[in-house]
C-alpha cells in the first residue's frame, strides 16, 4: 500500500480534509483516533464521531475525562442508510466552525458485516463528501481496518479520499478520483433482481392503490405497523416526485431479498443533482422532499439515473 509524501505547504492547509486512515485491530484504531480527538480539542476545535457503539466505549474509555468534550453518535444507527450522514457532518459544520474556526471528525463508513448493496453506497457516500464539503473549514478522519475489510473496499477508499494515511506515513491519494468523477449523474448499473413483481403503471389517480398495495406487502412480508406506514410513505413520496417532475411513465415493482422488502419506482427523466436527497430541503422550497423523506425512512436508498430514465430502490430490513 504506497502513500505519496505530502508536499510542504500542500495537503494538510487545505480548507477540507478528508482523509481515509487504514489501521489494523482495535488497538491501533484506539491509538490512532485518541491522537487525533485530542489533537483537535488541544487546538480548540470541536470533534464529532461517528463510529460504532462498541468502538465508542473503547474511545471514552481511552479518553477519560476529554470524552465529556467530545460529540459522539453511534453510525449503525446514524447510517444505517448512508444517505443520511451528510446532513449530519452539514449540521455540524453549520453549527460548530463559526468565526473562521475548523471542526474535526471521526466517521468509520463501512465495516465487514455490511452487505454488497451497503457497501456500493457506503463508497458512493465518501466521493460525495468531496463535493458536499468543498472550502468547508472541516477536517474528516475515516478509519478502515484492513484486518477485516476486502481489499476492494479499501482500493475504493483510495479513489474517494484526496489524502490517504498507513502507520505513521501520510499523503496524497495516488488514486484520488477528483470531483469531476463525481458531478455527474449516477449511471452505475443496478443488478436485475430475481423474482421481481410486474411493473405496475402508476398515475396520479392511482397513487391510492399503489399505497394499499405496499402496504399490503410490506405487512405480509412480516414488518411492523410503524415501518409499514414509514415505508409506504416513502414509496409514496418518491412516486409522487416522478409523476411531478419525471418523464415517460412512472412504474413500480417490488421484491424481497433475504431480510429485505424492496420496492422501486421508475421513470424517464433524469436527474442532474448527485447530492439531491442528501441535502436538507431549504424551508418553503418546493422540491427535494422526497429522495430527503425517502432517505430519512428506508434501510437503504439506491438512486441511479441512465440514458433511458431513472430509478429509485427503497430497502426495508425486516427486524
Amino acid at each position: 500500500m504506497g502513500v505519496a509524501a505530502i508536499a510542504a505547504g500542500g495537503g494538510l492547509d487545505e480548507a477540507f480534509r478528508h482523509e481515509a486512515l487504514f489501521y489494523s485491530g482495535e488497538r491501533e484504531f484506539v491509538r490512532r483516533m485518541s491522537s487525533f480527538i485530542r489533537q483537535g480539542l488541544a487546538v480548540g476545535e470541536p470533534v464529532l464521531v461517528l463510529v460504532i457503539a462498541p468502538k465508542i466505549e473503547l474511545l471514552r474509555a481511552e479518553l477519560g475525562r476529554d470524552s465529556d468534550r467530545v460529540m459522539f453518535g453511534d453510525m449503525s444507527e446514524i447510517g444505517r442508510n448512508p444517505g443520511r450522514i451528510i446532513p449530519v457532518w452539514s449540521e455540524f459544520v453549520a453549527g460548530y466552525a463559526n468565526g473562521g474556526g475548523r471542526v474535526r471528525g471521526v466517521g468509520e463508513p463501512t465495516w465487514a458485516t455490511r452487505n454488497a448493496e451497503e457497501l456500493v453506497e457506503w463508497q458512493r457516500h465518501e466521493a460525495l463528501i468531496n463535493l458536499a464539503f468543498t472550502g468547508a473549514p472541516a477536517w474528516v478522519l475515516c478509519p478502515y481496518d484492513v484486518e477485516t475489510l476486502d481489499p476492494a473496499v479499501i482500493d475504493e477508499a483510495f479513489r474517494s479520499h484526496p489524502i490517504v494515511s498507513s502507520g505513521e506515513t501520510g499523503g496524497t491519494s495516488p488514486n484520488y478520483a477528483g470531483l469531476g468523477a463525481i458531478d455527474r449523474p449516477f449511471a452505475d448499473p443496478l443488478h436485475e433482481p430475481d423474482g421481481a413483481s410486474e411493473p405496475m403503471t402508476i398515475e396520479i389517480g392511482s397513487l391510492s392503490q399503489m399505497r394499499g398495495l405496499v402496504a399490503d406487502r410490506a405487512a405480509d412480508f412480516g414488518l411492523p405497523p410503524m415501518r409499514v406506514e414509514d415505508l409506504v410513505l416513502a414509496v409514496n413520496e418518491v412516486a409522487t416526485n416522478s409523476l411531478r417532475h419525471g418523464a415517460g411513465e412512472v412504474s413500480l415493482r417490488h421484491w424481497s431479498q433475504g431480510g429485505d422488502l424492496i420496492f422501486e419506482v421508475a421513470d424517464g427523466g433524469r436527474i442532474s443533482g448527485p447530492l439531491v436527497g442528501r441535502q436538507r430541503p431549504s424551508i418553503g422550497g418546493n422540491s427535494g422532499y422526497g429522495l430527503w423523506m425517502a432517505n430519512q425512512l428506508c434501510d437503504l436508498v439506491q438512486l441511479r439515473s441512465f440514458e433511458t430514465g431513472s430509478v429509485v430502490r427503497l430497502r426495508m430490513t425486516r427486524r
